[in-house]
């Protein structure tokens, strides 16, 4: 460790746990960028493949259902051998089939190798929330979370621009092979650079360990953090099912807006790859903001309010969503998709600023990753359930957008249904 003393003078110093976030913050990124840009090839490759509404959805449920799956081994291999293994070949493995679904041509072997693509990223986000809780504070998690969850709005975003350009250019072939190569790299950062123990890193000074050390400890007086509680025991507690529900309920609709915004704008409202590109990503980028307003307001509140930031926030973007597919403007149509977005995003961070709060740092892995797996059982079945409706209705996505609107309203009658206050039997049994 390095010799640092507490002698320099207050003010704003970069530590190694900021470095640590960036670091997961750009895998987080590579991640969504190599999953979202399926929703922009979507609609070439069904041209290629003639392949309905129902079998493009099929492709995107494909990945959720390797990433689904993934989800609570991926946290408990965290939890075993450390996040800094699972995070690196996570992250390889993903990268590797990305630029292999460059090179398909066959609707069976698209389906497989997204499933593949889908079982590196599932061991992905389990081990990344175990390294941001083993490395901040309590105090701290819940804003690291909430500029870690950026990448769910920039991802999308980033991902609808970039792969417009590479698309229109080069057809959807290439932007897949493009996009593969850089995670490789990203793979052997982590692992070169990430200690699963703040205290083995050398980087790490005696001021900041200290602050790390003893910001854990305050997590003995928040919700189901007694050092003795087990992920095994954690299971019983209806907290922890109560939030796997509100996140699949949520993910409905989250799931559904993302894999079919660009092909919705497409058919829907005539916008050209190029438009669709620029208009595409604007909800994503608006939406980032909103993700960083409640992370901020996340950590500034009791923790047992954060279930009353995340439900009118969820119920305004439940109108501006229905008011997307109803308003007969398409640049209107952009405008309320954009709002439903910063809103929607707003109350993501709330969410996960909740789950930080009453999850064990030492259980972190697992925990997150049984949350996060109702999340992406919705990933699998709406883009599905969207691409089914959308056939019913003859082409038209009125129905579909129905279906998000209503899950999104649901998902906030179950948040009304957590305790007001700390719970106070979350100790081990």
């Amino acid at each position: 460790m390095n010799a640092q003393t507490d002698s320099k003078p207050a003010g704003f110093r970069w530590k190694l746990r900021y470095s640590i976030l960036c670091l997961i913050w750009v895998g987080w990124l590579f991640s969504f960028l190599d999953r979202m840009v399926m929703s922009l090839a979507l609609p070439f490759i069904g041209k290629d493949m003639n392949l309905d509404a129902t079998a493009q959805g099929a492709i995107i449920s494909a990945f959720f259902f390797g990433y689904a799956l993934c989800q609570i081994p991926g946290g408990l291999l965290a939890d075993k051998f450390g996040a800094r293994k699972v995070m690196s070949i996570g992250i390889a493995w993903w990268s590797v089939f990305t630029t292999c679904t460059g090179f398909v041509t066959t609707y069976p072997v698209m389906l497989i190798l997204r499933a593949l693509f889908g079982v590196g990223e599932g061991c992905f986000p389990g081990a990344s929330w175990k390294m941001i809780a083993t490395y901040f504070p309590l105090k701290e998690r819940a804003t690291a979370t909430a500029i870690q969850s950026t990448v769910n709005t920039l991802g999308p975003a980033v991902a609808t621009l970039v792969a417009a350009g590479i698309i229109a250019s080069f057809g959807w072939h290439t932007v897949f092979i493009a996009l593969g190569i850089p995670g490789l790299a990203i793979a052997l950062a982590m692992f070169l650079f990430f200690r699963d123990v703040p205290r083995d890193h050398p980087m790490i000074t005696p001021q900041e360990l200290r602050e790390i050390e003893g910001g854990q400890q305050s997590d003995t007086g928040s919700a189901a953090t007694s050092t003795g509680m087990t992920f095994r025991q954690f299971l019983s507690k209806p907290l922890l099912w109560q939030m796997v529900l509100i996140w699949f309920l949520f993910d409905i609709t989250f799931w559904g807006f993302t894999s079919w915004l660009p092909s919705y704008l497409m058919k829907e409202r005539g916008f050209s790859i190029i438009k669709t590109g620029l208009t595409g990503s604007l909800p994503f980028f608006v939406g980032a903001i909103g993700t960083l307003v409640g992370g901020y307001i996340s950590d500034r509140i009791e923790q047992h309010k954060n279930k009353w930031l995340f439900i009118p926030n969820a119920l305004i973007a439940a109108v501006f969503l229905y008011m997307t597919y109803t308003v007969s403007s398409a640049d209107m149509a952009v405008v309320f998709q954009s709002i439903a977005s910063f809103f929607m995003f707003l109350a993501m961070a709330a969410f996960w600023g909740l789950v930080m709060h009453n999850i064990p740092p030492h259980i972190m892995g697992a925990s997150s990753g049984t949350v996060n797996f109702g999340g992406q059982v919705a990933g699998f079945i709406s883009p599905f359930v969207m691409g089914y409706l959308i056939d019913r209705s003859g082409g038209k996505f009125d129905t579909a957008f129905l279906f998000l609107v209503i899950a999104l309203v649901a998902s906030v009658l179950m948040t009304l249904t957590l305790s007001g206050r700390k719970s106070e039997d979350q100790t081990p049994s």
